[in-house]
């Protein structure tokens, strides 16, 4: 009879610990996370309140390294309107993104003249994930499960930090023009 006691008494605690932490993880915004800048510096996402946010993991030697064109074109577009773009370099995709912080940033801003912010190297599945992927990821899966399949995935962010849209790796980001006007007004 004690064990059986102590076994509901366990199965409650396991069962309204984990709502507690799901209503929390659910309470969470992107403004919750903390990230390293391509310098090396730290960095409050919470710095980005009120804005539209497009977070995407970028590559430097992937063939759909292009995209950083029409991503600077929006980010020039919508910018002062309270639009940021946010890239994370990733090499856990056919190894295409080798580079040192600094190779990185001196390739975007020579062949692409990237103005968007640039972030450390980062890991997007996986035990070493970022947490703020891992967030990602998990609030607005993919159309086969939550992992990034590829470089240039984006995970649209509204005003409130909460992630409302996932683009596949082969979007045009030219696309992206009418959902980010909305979610500017």
């Amino acid at each position: 009879m004690k064990f059986k006691i102590n076994l509901i008494v366990y199965l409650f605690i396991t069962l309204f610990s984990a709502t507690i932490l799901n209503s929390a993880e659910s309470n969470k915004s992107i403004y919750d996370f903390k990230v390293k800048d391509i310098n090396g510096n730290d960095v409050n996402l919470s710095n980005y309140k009120g804005k539209v946010l497009l977070i995407v993991n970028v590559a430097s030697k992937c063939g759909l390294t292009p995209q950083y064109k029409p991503l600077q074109e929006l980010y020039s577009k919508f910018h002062d309107r309270g639009f940021e773009i946010l890239g994370f370099p990733c090499n856990q995709f056919g190894q295409q993104e080798p580079g040192t912080n600094t190779e990185i940033k001196d390739f975007c801003s020579k062949e692409f003249s990237v103005t968007f912010p640039l972030f450390d190297k980062i890991d997007v599945n996986g035990d070493n994930a970022h947490p703020l992927y891992k967030y990602l990821t998990k609030g607005v899966p993919g159309f086969i499960g939550a992992d990034i399949k590829w470089n240039f995935t984006k995970f649209l962010i509204d005003k409130n930090g909460s992630p409302i849209e996932r683009f596949e790796p082969r979007f045009d980001p030219t696309n992206l023009d009418e959902k980010i006007e909305n979610l500017l007004k």
